[in-house]
């Protein structure tokens, strides 16, 4: 059974960071793309960044764009989502998805699998 499981969130000031787990179990990572999601409250799910399967290639939403880095260890079956230069806009609950199905990498409809996220909050 694939499951995801997220950790890593916290509070944080402006300006610090932290740095997301995704963890992978019942599937091998690689041979999936593996997308980083949030949502704030009152507010739609919006996608982060994701690491493609085929190349590890990588997208970001232009918010984030220069602050956030998603990389995954293999031979931990996890991805990592580097958060830095965190802004209180970023507040939100952080979830990992898998089993891209097609459409936009970006997109929450595009993934079958989803984590019960992680919360990170950005508050001085």
């Amino acid at each position: 059974q694939l499951q995801l499981v997220e950790s890593g969130g916290g509070k944080v000031q402006p300006g610090g960071s932290l740095r997301l787990s995704c963890a992978a179990s019942g599937f091998t990572l690689p041979y999936f793309t593996i997308g980083w999601f949030r949502q704030a409250p009152g507010q739609e799910r919006e996608g982060v960044s994701c690491i493609k399967r085929s190349d590890g290639s990588t997208v970001y939403a232009d918010s984030v764009k220069g602050r956030f880095t998603i990389s995954r260890d293999n031979a931990k079956n996890t991805v990592y989502l580097q958060m830095n230069d965190l802004k209180p806009e970023d507040t939100a609950l952080y979830y990992c998805a898998a089993a891209f199905r097609g459409g936009g990498y970006l997109l929450p409809s595009s993934y079958l699998n989803w984590g019960q996220g992680t919360q990170v909050t950005v508050s001085s």
